[in-house]
């Protein structure tokens, strides 16, 4: 028995809703990457997986953007993407750089999907998750989240652990939706949503 065995009932209605970037950084973090399509039939043999939603910003005027070949591949695969254009900004080293906050855009989601759902995974661990949380838990809703304390620094603030019906380490899951890292070079993004954490 696994632990998705122990976490969802055969009978349940289940939605994954994937905080893209925070999913990335926690698992760089633990220095391993998701296998999109391991994770995918792993919740399908648990529960009835109504949907899985990915949430990410893209770079638009790149002429290649790594995350692209990511986001066309969930695409067509099962997921329903949520995208909207990154943002530029220049860091204190006068880098360029991306940002792209999809809060919103899941929170909505997470709220309208609670009444087709009895369980919602939240694969992040951003404390601002908090509200939208609680909302659907009163609604009936349990919520699975799933992010790491085990990285340097931790990746799931203590808000979110402590509002979450179950807090899942994503090293708990690591032998279930895990493959070692492709070269670091393949897998970079050029965006982070982590300084709003």
């Amino acid at each position: 028995m696994n632990l998705l065995d122990r976490l969802i009932h055969p009978d349940e209605r289940v939605a994954i809703f994937i905080d893209g970037a925070n999913l990335y950084s926690a698992a760089k973090g633990l220095t391993f990457d998701i296998d999109y399509r391991k994770l995918l039939e792993e919740f399908k043999q648990h529960g009835r997986l109504v949907r899985a939603y990915y949430y990410t910003a893209l770079v638009e005027d790149q002429d290649f953007s790594p995350i692209r070949p990511l986001v066309d591949w969930l695409d067509y695969n099962g997921y329903t993407l949520v995208t909207k254009p990154a943002k530029e900004y220049t860091d204190a080293n006068g880098r360029r750089r991306f940002k792209g906050d999809m809060d919103v855009e899941l929170t909505v989601d997470l709220l309208q999907a609670a009444s087709f759902i009895d369980h919602a995974f939240l694969f992040s661990g951003d404390g601002d998750f908090r509200a939208a949380i609680e909302a659907v838990q009163r609604k009936g809703v349990r919520v699975s989240v799933v992010s790491t304390i085990k990285s340097n620094p931790p990746m799931a603030s203590d808000d979110i652990r402590r509002a979450a019906d179950n807090f899942v380490d994503l090293t708990e899951l690591a032998n279930l939706i895990g493959r070692p890292p492709r070269e670091r070079n393949e897998q970079r993004h050029d965006y982070s949503d982590e300084e709003e954490r």
